[in-house]
């Protein structure tokens, strides 16, 4: 095949499109910029796709002698990713940026540059395996179940899937692909992984949001609707919450008190007891499957649904209604929030996702 290697500049990513290069397949390594900043530097673990790992990036491929660019997606990743997250906290959800990159920067307008240039598929270093089910392609969990990335890359459709080439998916151990660069004498091999998100390097979310959004005032209300405390800006707090509510009116059993809801249309955070986060219903109409859909997504099917990357999948019953995919858990989820992802599997095989409108308590109000 003729592969266009996605290399982040990161020890899975060079490995990766080393195993690509042994496969015998042409290869042609691409870092993609993604800041606007271009002297964006990297701390440590934190932050991606910097200078420093253009230039690590860079080295590896100049030491597999292929041919490597550098593409300036800045733009798209500006209005497809921090506008998204910008204008999801907004409307008080709590975003996956690297849910939204996936789908949008690595798999769309990636993928749809390298198809226009004749590659055949898009190499990148995610830990997911791709098998050949009865009804076509199919996506799995990784080998690495603490490396998994499967759930990252729930948002792939069919078409996505049929041009992508994970060479790690098989891999048991992070450790081996550390040891497989040292090997080849790659200098990331004991490069740190990164986490956080990427365009806020120093991890801190809410800082960065308050810059971006300013103060808006409002008041902090209780199940019932008492006000009990005031805000700065409803966009600092996320369902699950307990820390920096500074709440006037303590709960009438001492107890403390969690962030159950945030309200933007009336500019509200709503708080409650702990038990309160417990979620019975999850629905979303922004659902696609990866590969093949259910046969009959009508009627309700049973699978496990994961609402973190690093979560436990949970059994549930799930079933296409009234536009939504709608997800039973068959225990109570705990503090999930609109905006995430839920991602639901048959076993090990991802069948799809929905970005998460709705939830239903299993607590009633007057509980």
């Amino acid at each position: 095949m003729r592969v266009l290697a996605a290399m982040s500049g990161g020890v899975d990513s060079a490995v990766a499109a080393a195993r690509a290069v042994d496969a015998g397949h042409d290869v042609v390594g691409v870092h993609l910029a993604l800041s606007r900043a271009g002297g964006t530097l990297r701390t440590g673990s934190r932050g991606c796709c910097t200078i420093e790992d253009a230039m690590d990036a860079r080295r590896v491929a100049d030491r597999l002698g292929i041919p490597f660019y550098v593409w300036d997606f800045s733009e798209r990743f500006r209005d497809d990713v921090i506008d998204d997250f910008l204008s999801e906290y907004r409307a008080g959800r709590t975003p996956n940026p690297c849910m939204r990159c996936n789908e949008r920067i690595k798999f769309a307008a990636l993928l749809d540059r390298a198809l226009e240039l004749g590659f055949d598929a898009v190499c990148t270093g995610h830990y997911a395996i791709l098998r050949d089910g009865p009804r076509g392609l199919e996506l799995h969990r990784s080998s690495e179940e603490a490396k998994d990335q499967s759930y990252v890359l729930g948002v792939l459709t069919a078409e996505q899937l049929a041009h992508t080439y994970f060479p790690l998916g098989d891999t048991p151990s992070k450790a081996l692909v550390r040891a497989e660069a040292e090997a080849r004498g790659f200098s990331v091999a004991s490069k740190p992984d990164s986490y956080d998100i990427c365009f806020i390097p120093d991890g801190d979310t809410r800082g960065y949001l308050a810059e971006r959004m300013g103060a808006a005032p409002g008041d902090i209300v209780d199940r019932t609707g008492s006000v009990v405390g005031s805000h700065e800006g409803a966009h600092a707090f996320t369902v699950g919450q307990r820390r920096g509510l500074r709440l006037g009116v303590p709960a009438p059993d001492g107890k403390p008190r969690f962030v159950l809801e945030v309200r933007p249309v009336s500019n509200e955070v709503v708080v409650g007891p702990k038990e309160a986060l417990a979620t019975a219903e999850i629905a979303g109409a922004r659902y696609t499957w990866a590969g093949a859909a259910p046969e009959t997504p009508d009627e309700p099917f049973a699978c496990d649904v994961q609402i973190r990357a690093h979560a436990d999948p949970v059994p549930a019953i799930a079933v296409v209604r009234g536009g939504e995919l709608v997800v039973t858990p068959d225990a109570p989820l705990d503090g999930v929030a609109p905006g995430q992802t839920a991602v639901i599997y048959d076993g090990t095989r991802v069948v799809g996702q929905c970005t998460i409108d709705r939830t239903v308590s299993a607590v009633p109000v007057d509980a």
